[in-house]
């Protein structure tokens, strides 16, 4: 259990540029002295919304157990799939770069994402050296610099986006518990455009398909009851909801997972937050 918190300090940096647009990270630094295993941090958003801002809860209690996190920016919506995890990946290669100058471990890196965050950082885990993700050049960084993670800490991820696609779908048209879904199809309309891509883009699919992926210790934390996260696919034949699904499919693949379900009214506290720092200091050290 954690029984210390730490202080920390905060800074935000752009490390991405795009003409005259910049993405930015914010950097939360313990007290002491480091260097200190890193957490890179996605926000979740449905890919359309969100911005690093909405980490602050999850990342002070990180920080407050003795690692680096950088809550990150990062483009979506109308910029479409894969540029997030383009993103993603040069932002882990970017700060692996920098470790001195930041007080950080470029060798204990771990990954965190919430919702469809928590699908990025999955994917982001999963395929460090894809060449559509790695496509952005970090200048000064050399081949040995590369975007793998020790591990990834999920929090209720939408980790197969087509079958939440779907799942939205059918709850709209049929009228039954339809107020969660929304708009969440258009959403996936905006950035996935087509269900192809919501296929190949697709944590939970891709180990279905057998990929030759990256699979480092991970945990997802769910709530219960959460019928946006937490549901069967019904066009799979799946016998369970989709947190189990992912589980066992990682698992086969030679993963490690660890499931956790805490109670949904307080999903965005620390009684969410507690598992993951446990993890991360477990792998991180």
């Amino acid at each position: 259990m954690l029984d210390q918190v730490q202080g920390h300090t905060t800074r935000d940096l752009e490390y991405l540029r795009f003409g005259d647009r910049g993405i930015g990270l914010r950097l939360f630094t313990p007290d002491g002295k480091g260097p200190f295993p890193l957490v890179v941090d996605v926000h979740g958003g449905a890919w359309n919304n969100g911005d690093l801002n909405s980490c602050r809860d999850r990342d002070e209690v990180l920080a407050g157990a003795g690692l680096a996190v950088a809550a990150i920016d990062f483009r979506h919506g109308p910029d479409k799939y894969p540029s997030s995890l383009a993103d993603i990946n040069y932002a882990i290669r970017w700060l692996k770069l920098k470790a001195e100058e930041f007080d950080i471990d470029a060798g204990r890196v771990g990954i965190s994402g919430q919702s469809s965050g928590g699908h990025l950082a999955m994917l982001a885990a999963m395929r460090p050296a894809d060449p559509r993700y790695t496509d952005l050049a970090v200048e000064g960084a050399g081949p040995e610099i590369d975007a793998a993670v020790r591990c990834a800490g999920l929090s209720w991820p939408v980790i197969n986006p087509l079958s939440r696609y779907r799942h939205a779908v059918r709850s709209l048209e049929s009228g039954e518990n339809a107020d969660w879904a929304g708009a969440l199809p258009e959403f996936h309309h905006i950035y996935w455009g087509t269900e192809e891509v919501m296929e190949e883009g697709n944590p939970m699919l891709a180990l279905e398909r057998g990929e030759d992926v990256e699979t480092p210790p991970a945990i997802w934390v769910q709530g219960r009851p959460d019928i946006v996260h937490d549901y069967r696919d019904l066009s799979s034949g799946a016998t369970v909801n989709e947190p189990e699904r992912f589980a066992a499919n990682y698992r086969a693949a030679g993963g490690e997972i660890e499931v956790v379900y805490v109670e949904q009214a307080r999903r965005g506290t620390e009684v969410s937050w507690n598992p993951l720092a446990e993890f991360f200091l477990r792998h991180l050290g």
